[in-house]
């Protein structure tokens, strides 16, 4: 099925009509471009993509054959890329804290590289020493990233050493390294101190004589427009290219975008199901909310465009965005521009396809937005 940007109304509503309000469509073509993009802007680096943000088999098989690798941190994502018919050695599993079952079933797939980051995690892999390729995650704390993952997960930078020598006298490989500096980071300046550390932590490693790290993972976090415009990826990038260019030869790098890839490429269609005035403003209740699609507003800590698919040459007037659910938290957006909408009129939220349907509820019991792909063709 194809659908050409720029969208039309009579195509949105054409989608609508045929199959219902809620929907989430995932536009495959965005997909392309936005791996193409940040391939181009990281040359020689590996893209692994995250599924968490937007765990979807067309998503994985359209990035498969862009020639992507894949990131894996549960047994669900497992399963997903495994039924996709993903090969094992094309992924890896960055989840730091994992149980025994979580570890065999990743073995039992064919995957083979994993990460800790303390020696409680490091002692789960002592039975599968002869199967496993352990990173040692570092973290690197960064209040300039709108979600800090540094915060939960990583070693301190100067506990690395200490933490590859108890492997090495556990009979475990550590093959390499691995950090993320947090999700939609606004400045690359963290991934220059991670990547620089890194480099430092590998050359120590190297002067010790103890085996040498041969991988580095610089994480994900790459930013995207949102309400607001993200760095343009090819001169967010340079940075990070130039510190690379510091790394001992042979050290294989790869990332895992999530984000950068999936955001761009959803978008929501809702119905405006009821209207009502209230303290001087519209009130307009969608079929969609906070406890659906829009469920990144709440765990992501995003705001998403949110526009009328007709008349958008309306006089406008501030406004209140809700969703359907009889809670009051689920407000999507305060005061927002919007000329005066009619009940059955269709909205269309952008930049959505990151943690939104990935997180979304059927609270109230309302239906889950109905998810299709579009463009998977070339």
């Amino acid at each position: 099925m194809r659908l050409q940007a720029p969208y039309t109304a009579e195509s949105l509503e054409a989608l609508v009509a045929r199959f219902g309000s809620p929907l989430f469509v995932i536009d495959c073509d965005l997909l392309r471009r936005q791996y193409r993009a940040l391939a181009a802007a990281l040359p020689g680096v590996s893209l692994h993509y995250a599924l968490k943000p937007l765990p979807d088999t067309t998503v994985v098989q359209v990035l498969a054959r862009e020639g992507s690798w894949f990131d894996l941190a549960t047994n669900g994502e497992v399963d997903l890329v495994r039924n996709a018919g993903i090969p094992a050695d094309r992924c890896v599993h960055t989840h730091p804290i994992k149980r025994d079952p979580d570890i065999r079933h990743a073995l039992d797939y064919g995957v083979t590289t994993f990460v800790f980051d303390n020696p409680d995690e490091l002692a789960k892999f002592a039975p599968y020493r002869d199967r496993v390729r352990l990173l040692l995650r570092v973290s690197f704390r960064n209040p300039q990233a709108i979600i800090d993952l540094s915060r939960k997960f990583g070693c301190d930078a100067d506990a690395a050493i200490g933490l590859i020598e108890q492997a090495g006298r556990s009979g475990l490989r550590v093959t390499g390294l691995s950090f993320h500096v947090g999700s939609q980071v606004g400045k690359p300046d963290k991934y220059v101190e991670a990547i620089d550390t890194c480099t430092g932590i590998i050359a120590d490693v190297q002067q010790r004589g103890l085996p040498p790290l041969e991988e580095l993972d610089i994480g994900g976090g790459f930013a995207i427009d949102y309400l607001e415009p993200a760095p343009a990826i090819d001169s967010f990038c340079a940075p990070i290219r130039s510190a690379l260019r510091r790394l001992p030869k042979g050290v294989r790098v790869f990332a895992e975008p999530g984000r950068f890839i999936c955001g761009p490429a959803g978008i929501s269609l809702s119905t405006v199901m009821g209207r009502a005035r209230r303290e001087g403003r519209w009130w307009y209740y969608q079929d969609d909310g906070i406890y659906g699609t829009f469920s990144g507003q709440q765990y992501d800590k995003m705001r998403f465009p949110v526009e009328p698919v007709r008349g958008h040459d309306r006089p406008r007037y501030p406004c209140v965005i809700s969703g359907p659910t009889c809670d009051s938290l689920d407000v999507i957006a305060e005061d927002i521009p919007m000329p005066e909408l009619e009940i059955g009129e269709l909205l269309i939220a952008r930049q959505i396809g990151a943690y939104t349907v990935a997180c979304a509820t059927d609270f109230n019991f309302f239906p889950r937005a109905k998810v299709i792909a579009v463009n998977v063709e070339p």
